[in-house]
């Protein structure tokens, strides 16, 4: 699956936000009906869901941002906590799992590495239905940061029940994503945890994040 990021050179998203917008266009696009049994997006997400769910985040901005749009997906906007301060609205639009190669031209154009927003602040996702925490011993990207706390929310999605689901619908999917601290991280087991296979940014396989509701 495929995220793309829109940035805005002059009034930056925050990591935290762009995190949560992330994680919140992931389920989004999942919980869509085209994503269900008989609706045009099934067989792709499906095939993807049965494999591993690989999550590829780049930034866009201007034209390229736009003629992204015309690709199938979900596209999530998050107002920054002061709409007037320093940072801008964190915005994501996750699209239709597909093969890495060919990428539709509008995608392929788009860098991966190098995916970096101020990691200022804490998140503003008060009373969220779902909450992801991101190991505090780790150091990723905000771009790795936000494809973990996808698969977070996507695992989530899975295993809770089908009344915390309705709630969260409810909510837009809305998530507060927090880095705890290290005592904290070692003491609490969560009911999802997610491990990075370590082929790109972490030496090896490194638990990056989990989830509770």
């Amino acid at each position: 699956m495929q995220l793309v990021v829109m940035r805005d050179r002059h009034r930056p998203a925050r990591q935290v936000d762009v995190c949560e917008a992330a994680a919140r266009a992931v389920v989004s696009l999942l919980d869509d009906p085209r994503a269900a049994e008989g609706g045009p997006w099934f067989p792709a997400v499906k095939h993807w869901n049965d494999n591993r769910i690989r999550k590829l985040v780049r930034r866009a901005d201007g034209k390229r941002w736009e003629d992204v749009q015309l690709l199938d997906g979900v596209t999530v906007g998050q107002d920054a906590p002061e709409p007037d301060g320093e940072f801008g609205p964190a915005v994501v639009r996750a699209f239709v799992p597909a093969p890495v190669r060919p990428l539709p031209k509008a995608l392929d154009k788009l860098q991966v590495s190098g995916t970096h927003f101020p990691d200022v602040g804490t998140s503003a996702s008060a009373d969220a239905v779902v909450t992801i925490e991101i190991n505090p011993g780790i150091e990723i990207t905000t771009g790795k940061a936000a494809a973990q706390c996808g698969h977070a929310a996507q695992i989530a999605r899975e295993e809770m029940d089908a009344d915390a689901l309705r709630r969260w619908r409810e909510d837009g999917f809305r998530v507060r994503v927090i880095t705890g601290d290290r005592d904290s991280w070692r003491r609490n087991g969560r009911p999802v945890s997610i491990t990075d296979a370590g082929f790109t940014e972490l030496d090896g396989p490194t638990e990056t994040t989990r989830a509770y509701w």
